[in-house]
């Protein structure tokens, strides 16, 4: 199993420093999350709290993912990045194709993209990018990303784009890995039909086995059945060796987490980064 730190809710001054010290302790990746505003009046309830509130206060730092992972890509050798959750669908396919495509470029393709449809209608609004039928529309957005890394001419006549031969470069000279997040059933299904890997929320270990098992059935029965199937996952109840061998046993490939946290780091960023190198020898180290 691989760890990845996420990196939510921090100051984004401090995401350089954490970004190094997560690459020298042997972390697999380092997670940006998304947002573009945080309106004060916010009518769309937030789906993953039971009372429909944000997990964050106002004024929470959103630093843009892209220009945060070069960021981080300038200063780490080894270390890999991808968005935990990247809003595709209130962007503009060709600038996500051509950001993503630059910083695959400038890191030696030590990118992913992770995405979901999104929540916030009042972001959508503000982005000028319609709310209804946003999955539809990330789906044909992949479609055409897609075929811009591919490089060369080409062209797309779908429903929502349409476009005669051009060419973007530069372009991956990897493929770039695609996660979905999400747990409605249309989200399970994208992830495992047309997707590398899926993104969960914060689950217990048990609703994981049950997303899994959905997950790697519709993954039996789509065309993508024998290509490799990441899940990326956070968990509320695993915080040591044995909890995490169990996940492992369950088919969790990467863990994502705050290791801080467990020894006590409070905003400190220098002891968030001594959390990264104790987390790395308690148990990255002895799950090898």
């Amino acid at each position: 199993m691989k760890f990845v730190t996420s990196l939510a809710f921090n100051p984004t001054t401090e995401l350089c420093q954490i970004a190094r010290a997560a690459d020298a302790a042997g972390f697999h990746a380092v997670a940006i999350s998304d947002h573009v505003v945080h309106p004060k009046a916010l009518r769309t309830p937030y789906p993953y709290t039971p009372d429909g509130k944000p997990r964050w206060p106002p004024f929470t730092d959103w630093p843009d993912p892209w220009v945060t992972i070069g960021a981080m890509a300038a200063v780490t050798e080894r270390l890999r990045f991808f968005t935990s959750i990247y809003v595709l669908p209130m962007r503009n396919p060709f600038l996500v194709a051509k950001q993503i495509a630059t910083a695959a470029a400038l890191s030696n393709n030590r990118v992913a993209l992770g995405i979901g449809t999104g929540w916030m209608e009042e972001e959508f609004d503000l982005m000028q990018q319609p709310f209804r039928r946003r999955g539809s529309r990330m789906d044909e957005m992949l479609d055409v990303m897609n075929k811009l890394w591919r490089g060369g001419w080409v062209d797309h006549h779908g429903e929502f784009y349409d476009f005669d031969p051009l060419e973007m470069s530069p372009v991956p000279t990897d493929p770039i890995p695609i996660y979905v997040g999400g747990i409605s059933d249309r989200a399970l299904r994208r992830a495992a039909t047309r997707a590398d890997g899926w993104i969960s929320d914060l689950h217990s270990t048990a609703d994981l086995q049950s997303l899994i098992q959905s997950l790697r059935a519709r993954r039996a029965d789509s065309d993508k059945r024998d290509a490799p199937f990441d899940i990326i996952a956070s968990v509320d109840d695993a915080f040591d060796l044995d909890g995490y061998k169990r996940l492992q046993d369950l088919g969790v490939t990467h863990l994502q987490t705050l290791p801080w946290v467990f020894y006590g780091a409070g905003d400190d960023v220098q002891a968030k980064c001594d959390g990264i190198n104790r987390f790395a020898d308690d148990i990255i180290e002895r799950m090898r």
